[in-house]
């Protein structure tokens, strides 16, 4: 394969293709973070997860501010909850949604 020399000489020097293969996440965690990226693609999903990161709320309060029917918000919802972005606690009949560690570091991460 021709390669240029300059970017060629520079890979030598980090150890060649091979430290560059070795360097990348293996594939579970690169499937894992492509199932996270997919979950923070939609602008609803990353509405109810900056409304979150400013209070914990019960699934009609999200619904009332981003004006979104019960089914789609209930996706929506789900979709955070099945990638850790957001958890759920029942509170009697109510469950009140808050955003998990790894949610929280995405919302600051500000993507």
């Amino acid at each position: 394969m021709k390669i240029p020399e300059k970017l060629s000489k520079d890979i030598e020097v980090i150890g060649g293709i091979d430290k560059i293969i070795k360097k990348l996440p293996d594939e579970n965690r690169m499937v894992r973070q492509s199932q996270i990226y997919d979950a923070l693609s939609s602008p609803l999903r990353l509405k109810i997860l900056n409304l979150l990161s400013i209070q914990p709320l019960c699934a009609c309060v999200i619904q009332k501010i981003t004006k979104t029917s019960p089914s789609k918000l209930s996706y929506h919802l789900s979709v955070l909850t099945e990638n850790n972005l957001i958890e759920g606690n029942k509170e009697a009949t109510w469950i009140t949604y808050n955003l998990t560690e790894l949610g929280q570091q995405y919302v600051l991460k500000k993507l």
